[in-house]
């Protein structure tokens, strides 16, 4: 019998064989220990993240909110153990209803949106604006899913109902900017007890006016209303201009017998007061006093011309002086 043998590097007991063998082995557990610490140091590193300077970062361990990161390089122990939100807090952000832009001053109204029933049973197309920020980050980023959704329904919902409370005249004109302050606040109201941590800014109604199909008529009703308003002003000026005129004449009038009524009382106490002093003087002298008042008379009567009395006594006439007797 043969014994065939084939030799191979196996079969090499030299002391060399088993050098080259050792060699390999440490090069290869160099190597895994060299790719574990990599995927460590990666895995580490994998927690870095930046945080702009309008941002915050939130970080979760675990899945519960553990603290808050500033602008700057911030770290947080890898996932799963932690995981990082970035929250822009900063900048201003804007919703649209009832309209959209196209592009920069150029907009696209949205029908089923701006169309609103106001309280006199008339439709008004309302376009608004809604300006945001994020006010409490921690509530923003772990207690709603999304800010663009809940902000538009919330300020649609609460727009309607301002609309209905009012009628198409004072929404047009009077109650514009009132509208505008009451949905703002209401709808901060209802974002708090959402607990979202948005803050509103400022609401814009940036259209008010009827649905196209009906502005022709509108208009028209809205040229009546103005041609009343100038007759109701017409009115209003000749009432104010002829008023007071007519209460000066009648300040004037009553002026005027007021005066006549002082005169008139004036000279009835003077002639009252006449009587007495003449009455007192006949009743000491009654005959004296009767032919004065006689001749008197006379010189009123005859006044302006000669006046002569002849006394028939013992046949003797005598010529009296009657503007001189009564003068003296």
């Amino acid at each position: 019998m043969v014994d065939v043998r084939i030799e191979g590097p196996e079969d090499d007991f030299s002391g060399t064989g088993n050098s080259n063998r050792r060699g390999k082995f440490q090069w290869s557990g160099l190597i895994v220990v060299l790719i574990v610490v990599a995927i460590i140091g990666v895995y580490f590193l994998s927690g870095f993240f930046l945080v702009g300077p309008d941002q915050v970062g939130l970080v979760k361990r675990f899945g519960k909110y553990d603290r808050t990161v500033g602008p700057g390089l911030g770290y947080h122990l890898p996932y799963p153990i932690e995981s990082a939100v970035v929250v822009d807090t900063s900048n201003l952000r804007k919703q649209e209803i009832g309209f959209r832009t196209v592009r920069t001053g150029t907009y696209q109204t949205v029908a089923n949106e701006s169309l609103m029933l106001t309280g006199d049973g008339n439709i008004v197309s309302v376009e608004l604006a809604i300006q945001y920020y994020i006010g409490t980050p921690e509530a923003y980023a772990f207690n709603i899913a999304g800010d663009r959704d809940i902000v538009k329904f919330t300020t649609e919902s609460v727009l309607r109902e301002e609309v209905a409370a009012n009628t198409i005249d004072a929404i047009l004109t009077t109650e514009r900017d009132t509208i505008s302050i009451r949905t703002a606040e209401r709808v901060q109201r209802e974002l708090t007890n959402l607990n979202t941590g948005i803050i509103v800014k400022n609401v814009f109604l940036q259209e008010v006016a009827p649905p196209q199909q009906v502005i022709t008529a509108f208009d028209d009703v809205n040229s009546a209303k103005q041609d009343k308003e100038k007759l109701i002003y017409e009115a209003e000026k000749f009432r104010n201009d002829m008023v007071p005129k007519a209460q000066g004449e009648a300040a004037q009038l009553t002026r005027e017998a007021e005066g006549y009524a002082q005169e008139k009382i004036l000279r009835a106490t003077g002639e009252a007061e006449r009587f007495l002093s003449i009455l007192k003087e006949y009743v000491k002298a009654p005959e004296i006093t009767r032919t004065r008042l006689y001749l008197e008379t006379l010189d009123k009567i005859l006044k302006g011309s000669e006046k002569y009395i002849v006394l028939d006594d013992s046949s003797v006439l005598k010529l009296l002086d009657l503007e001189g007797s009564v003068k003296r």
